[in-house]
């Protein structure tokens, strides 16, 4: 299946529009004036058409390619309890979507 097919102007330059409208957030006129300096005649309209079409595709296609960022909203609760009568620092992390955070190694000194 060619997504492609029947269009005016290659696939590259069409990506390349729809991937400097969404990642930049570059104006379909202004995408339309970078466009003529390099030599393509290109309406902004055609340029909305394009992203209207091809970014929820790109999107759904990228998904999978994505990673957690390192940036996660972590929750800790932290309290003193006692054990076998010795006051103990305990806490837990849990980050927004409720996993609990990983337990670093204990060191051996």
């Amino acid at each position: 299946m060619n997504d492609f097919k029947w269009r005016h102007f290659q696939s590259s330059i069409i990506l390349g529009c729809v991937r400097w409208y969404c990642k930049y957030g570059i104006s379909y006129r202004e995408l339309e004036e970078m466009m003529s300096e390099r030599g393509i005649e290109v309406d902004h309209t055609t340029i909305y058409r394009w992203v209207q079409h091809y970014a929820p595709k790109m999107e759904k296609r990228l998904r999978y390619f994505w990673k957690p960022s390192l940036g996660y909203s972590w929750r800790v609760d932290e309290t003193y309890i006692k054990v076998k009568g010795q006051w103990k620092y305990l806490y837990r992390a849990v980050d927004k979507r409720g996993g609990v955070a990983p337990k670093e190694p204990d060191s051996v000194s």
